[in-house]
């Protein structure tokens, strides 16, 4: 029977307790008689300190506290893919249809429909042993996502019962287990698994695949692997939530789930629509047929916002574990972490660096940690991938979100404000990021793109380092004291910028890429400088060199060469050659 306590003090979102209290570390509680979530984060000899997930408006002092006796969890099954849900997984479309649009506190409405029917295909039978991790049904969650129910991890042993293939809803018990004990244990679609707990997983594999995103200054500059986890930092209007739409509207993965923490509500409305109206280019199905939406705006509870990112990857998680390739974004950190500075705060805690807490970096390190390539309890292979947004004020990198990200990830997409000013996007500058993993997938591209991919990369990173570096001259004493072979540095620089790296997502072609067609567009980018370096040698002016409309030609190619027939930029690789041999 749940023990009752009554509230001592209010502050905020978090709530103390008087006295011996028999309540644990982490138990879910319901506070006050409107029933409100909460979460126990602190005991003492005579304080039990409680943060609650819902708007403390209203209670008073000598309200009760009753004890679940179970962690924060969510619940997972069937049915988790197109819905929205707030930071502690209240399915908000639902609550919308049932209470309106505001937010009731207190309503306990089910994560996942229970009433709903799935088409059930059993895969064991009676006298099968088990183990935790294993799948032993599957249905169709969506028309293009088949979801695998998994027997929970802490269970194993012999089936005793099953139940035929046909239609169950989430909470029915298909099959029965008896482990080593000789206890009978109930296999239902759905279980609950605590947020703040890691999935386990058979064995963590090296790195070694590229996550595709379509977007040619991540994927050939800048990529970021299958399981491995990136920043996004940058300030106010450069550019975070729409890269993030277009990461989760191209990117090769094949579970999208979006954490929108703390963001404003006029922009996370936006977003959820844009979200509800896309579709999925792959498959020509809604986007939402393989999406979670996590929506936790800057006017709800404090302590729901800290809870947001560990609920949106432990859905990543169970998906993972069925084999998918998820891909996590996280829309901003900046404000979770803010939020653990408030509760940190209320709680009286030594502050560390701006006021956040100092535990920050280990918060960080623990979220982060759980992005990975994975060799799952079932024998699939499934990776997590986690792209987290930071918004650092007025776009300061060296204060401590953004510092304690880099730290954790190995992936930098530093967004710059002139760059979005001047309408270049994605704005992801390409002095100040870097990717690590680039060593780790040179093989997969070349093996799978071409043998010259990575060569002409490296080639296209080193003309944008000496554009930097001629363009801090140019600053002090103008362009036209430099040489010829100068100018054409700056001049194939702009081409790359402007014909490579800058892309417009409303453009029909030019929104997506395929990794051929980027390396067909270096190789262009790259027999251009060369063919006018060589014209240039033989002392043709750069005037001439430009007169011939050959760099315009080639900034317009990734508009005028289709995705799906990227070899004909060889004709204007021809044309480049005809052209500047000959020049006279």
């Amino acid at each position: 029977m749940s023990q009752i306590n009554y509230i001592y003090g209010i502050n905020g979102p978090v709530v103390t307790v008087k006295g011996k209290t028999g309540l644990k570390m982490m138990e879910t509680v319901y506070v006050g008689e409107e029933r409100l979530a909460g979460e126990v984060i602190k005991i003492t000899d005579d304080l039990t300190t409680i943060q609650v997930y819902e708007d403390t408006a209203g209670l008073k002092a000598g309200e009760k506290i009753v004890s679940t006796g179970e962690p924060m969890s969510v619940t997972l099954g069937p049915g988790l893919l197109g819905n929205i849900y707030d930071g502690i997984q209240k399915p908000l479309t639902i609550i919308a249809k049932e209470s309106g649009i505001f937010l009731t506190k207190g309503v306990s409405t089910p994560a996942i429909d229970e009433n709903k029917e799935w088409e059930i295909q059993l895969l064991i039978k009676e006298g099968d042993t088990v183990t935790g991790g294993q799948i032993f049904a599957q249905c169709d969650e969506t028309a293009i996502i088949k979801h695998k129910s998994l027997v929970p991890a802490n269970v194993s042993g012999e089936v005793v019962s099953v139940k035929p293939d046909g239609r169950y809803k989430v909470n029915d018990v298909i099959a029965q287990v008896r482990d080593a004990k000789g206890e009978i244990i109930d296999l239902t679609l759905s279980q609950k698994w605590p947020i703040r707990t890691p999935r386990q997983a058979k064995n963590r594999l090296p790195i070694s695949v590229p996550l595709v995103t379509g977007q040619r200054v991540i994927d050939t500059m800048f990529p970021v692997a299958k399981g491995g986890a990136a920043a996004i930092p940058g300030g106010f209007g450069t550019g975070k939530t729409v890269t993030q739409h277009q990461l989760a509207k191209f990117a090769d993965a094949d579970i999208i789930i979006y954490v929108g923490c703390g963001e404003r509500g006029n922009e996370m409305t936006q977003a959820l629509n844009e979200f509800s109206e896309l579709t999925d280019p792959s498959t020509g199905r809604p986007l939402l047929e393989r999406t979670i939406l996590i929506a936790n705006t800057s006017n709800m509870p404090v302590a729901a916002r800290e809870a947001s990112i560990y609920t949106g990857i432990t859905l990543a998680e169970y998906y993972r574990d069925m084999g998918y390739h998820t891909a996590l974004m996280a829309d901003s950190t900046s404000r979770w972490a803010e939020a653990l500075r408030e509760i940190s705060g209320r709680l009286e805690e030594m502050p560390a660096d701006e006021g956040y807490p100092a535990y920050l970096p280990s918060r960080l390190s623990e979220f982060y940690e759980r992005a990975g390539y994975f060799e799952t309890l079932c024998g699939e292979k499934g990776s997590i991938t986690l792209i987290g947004a930071v918004s650092p004020p007025g776009a300061d990198f060296s204060e401590p979100v953004t510092q304690n990200t880099k730290r954790f990830t190995r992936c930098f997409w530093a967004l710059d404000k002139s760059l979005a000013y001047a309408r270049h996007y994605p704005a992801i500058n390409w002095n100040d990021s870097y990717s690590e993993y680039l060593a780790e997938l040179s093989d997969w591209y070349t093996e799978n793109v071409h043998p010259d991919f990575i060569k002409c990369r490296n080639e296209i990173a080193y003309i944008l380092a000496q554009e930097s570096k001629l363009m801090e001259i140019v600053k002090l004493i103008g362009s036209e004291i430099l040489p010829d072979d100068q100018k054409l540095t700056l001049e194939i620089a702009r081409v790359i910028r402007i014909g490579f790296l800058q892309q417009n997502a409303l453009h029909e072609t030019d929104t997506y890429t395929p990794v051929y067609k980027h390396f067909k567009m270096m190789q262009t980018i790259l027999h251009l400088n060369k063919c006018a370096k060589a014209a240039s040698a033989k002392g043709i002016p750069m005037t001439k060199l430009l007169a011939t409309g050959m760099f315009e030609k080639v900034i317009r190619m990734k508009y005028e060469i289709p995705n799906d027939n990227a070899d004909a930029l060889d004709s204007l690789i021809a044309e480049i050659s005809d052209i500047y041999e000959n020049l006279g």
